[in-house]
């Protein structure tokens, strides 16, 4: 055999310089982050409605792999504070409500946000659509592009959810912007994909794209008005008090009402959320409300579509880890809620899919308990960064890896503390005090979810803690904290729930007000 030319070994030496190349490049992160999106409105979950259709998030499940059970978090504005740290809200330093809701506050010094890490580390950073977390927005510390809905900056535009937003870019500056805010944020995003508002391709980018929908007053975009006709959902069996075993908030939920002809209706009339209210588009029952609800994710589903074509038709698919998450679910009449905030899956529950099917399995299913303080940790170990300061949550690469989870037996924590971070959470307050806890009757509460039991800890003296075997009793129907026989699983439980606490610094893990039950 005859040695190789120079000519060929040049071609070789090149080739393999190339393929070295490619295995070293960081791979591009696309967050995709909607807005109380319930993963029953997304149809490769088997909880969803059979009539509801999102082709082109369920491709993204169909290339990867499907969270089960995904709590990211208990309202807006608490969820994307953990997502910016890696930490419950409970170490969250500094952040703050300030001035007319939904204004805020922080620190940057006391209350960094990782989007920074990446940006010294070679990422370009960029955030695109709702933005809930403190007036500054962080461009030019956090983020190397931004355009984005400044809910905190400006508390007269911010039930502006669906149309006449005043959008910032790269700066305090805003301009009313016409248009449905859905479509016109994966346009921005889709025009940055494919090398538009200062987009470098020399750097792997980090895009955090937040969409406003399906937020109430879920408003679809006008082409989809007539989708899903004659749909229905199940009414939910516990849609009206009383709910025994259930702590008194919950128990006594009373959103819905039956209406003239038999049939669940708002008893308020009409969606009010904090900021916004909003007219029914098909009436005001609980078949034409969720109808409208899930009209509100087509054009989400739509965008999915739209940027997963870009990264394709632009050479970046094959190297993109893609996130597709919500900041929490929302009820639809689960334990008689129209809301958020609740411990309950029908109440906070949302969807979760990750794909990078070069990397990662696809088709798969992982049940595990996954949360918003694992995403970050996760995002890091994708970059291969270290992590810039202790973080609240895991890795979740291994279950990327083997989604069947074999040997992760880590539980889930999460917190609600209502408005109050960081240090403001050294002490459980007195509900009364708490502005959510005034309006919706949530109190503050911990929760410790396993792979077959959820435990609940509701933090209002005297109150009864919950307990539910989420494998017989899905829609945590009955209180097992209430039945003698349960007894050691309830202080097994509660045990590993306060060590999760202290794990994570929790300064009221040992001051959380007596239960009712010992």
């Amino acid at each position: 055999m005859k040695p190789p030319t120079p000519k060929v070994l040049a071609i070789l030496a090149i080739t393999f310089l190339t393929i070295q190349a490619l295995a070293e490049k960081k791979p591009n992160i696309l967050f995709i982050f909607t807005d109380d999106q319930s993963h029953r409105s997304v149809s490769c979950y088997p909880e969803a409605p059979d009539w509801v259709n999102t082709p082109n998030i369920d491709s993204l499940a169909e290339n990867g792999v499907r969270f089960a059970n995904c709590y990211m978090g208990t309202w807006c504005m608490a969820v994307r504070a953990t997502l910016l740290t890696g930490h419950q809200t409970y170490g969250v330093n500094s952040m703050r409500m300030e001035g007319e809701y939904p204004s805020s506050a922080y620190d940057p010094k006391q209350c960094p946000f990782w989007p920074a890490v990446f940006r010294k580390k070679g990422y370009q950073t960029v955030q695109i659509g709702k933005w809930h977390t403190g007036v500054d927005n962080g461009y030019g510390r956090d983020w190397d592009f931004q355009k984005v809905w400044n809910r905190p900056a400006f508390p007269g535009n911010s039930g502006n959810y669906f149309d006449d937003q005043l959008i910032q870019t790269n700066g305090p500056k805003p301009v009313m912007t016409k248009g449905y805010s859905s479509d016109n944020y994966t346009k921005w995003a889709e025009e940055y994909i494919r090398g538009g508002h200062g987009k470098d391709k020399e750097k792997p980018f980090y895009l955090w794209l937040c969409y406003g929908a399906v937020h109430g007053p879920f408003t679809p975009a006008k082409r989809h008005y007539d989708r899903y006709p004659n749909s229905k959902i199940p009414i939910p069996k516990d849609i009206y008090p009383p709910r025994e075993g259930k702590p008194k908030y919950s128990r006594e939920k009373e959103q819905w009402i039956p209406g003239p002809d038999g049939l669940p209706v708002l008893k308020s009339g009409q969606f009010a959320g904090r900021t916004v209210s909003g007219k029914a588009i098909h009436g005001n029952d609980i078949h034409a409300l969720t109808r409208q609800y899930h009209q509100g994710v087509l054009a989400i589903d739509e965008g999915v579509g739209k940027l997963v074509q870009a990264l394709k038709d632009t050479g970046q698919y094959d190297n993109t880890l893609i996130v597709f998450g919500a900041d929490q679910g929302i009820a639809w009449g689960q334990k008689g809620f129209q809301m958020k905030l609740a411990p309950y899956d029908g109440t906070i529950r949302g969807p979760l899919i990750v794909s990078m099917p070069k990397r990662f399995p696809k088709g798969k299913v992982c049940a595990k308990p996954v949360g918003g303080t694992d995403l970050v940790p996760t995002f890091f170990k994708m970059a291969e960064l270290d992590l810039p300061w202790k973080m609240h949550g895991r890795d979740l690469t291994p279950l990327l890896e083997n989604p069947k989870g074999k040997g992760w037996k880590t539980s889930f924590l999460l917190a609600h503390t209502g408005m109050s971070y960081g240090k403001d959470c050294d002490e459980v307050i007195d509900m009364k005090e708490d502005p959510i806890y005034q309006k919706q009757e949530v109190p503050w509460w911990v929760s410790l979810r396993t792979d077959r039991y959820k435990y609940i800890r509701n933090l209002i003296p005297g109150e009864t803690e919950e307990l539910y075997d989420m494998k017989k009793d899905p829609g945590e129907f009955t209180n097992l904290a209430m039945q003698d026989k349960h007894l050691g699983m309830l202080r097994k439980l509660r045990k590993q729930t306060i060590a999760e606490l202290k794990k994570t610094d929790c300064a009221f893990a040992d001051k959380m007000p007596p239960v009712l039950k010992p």
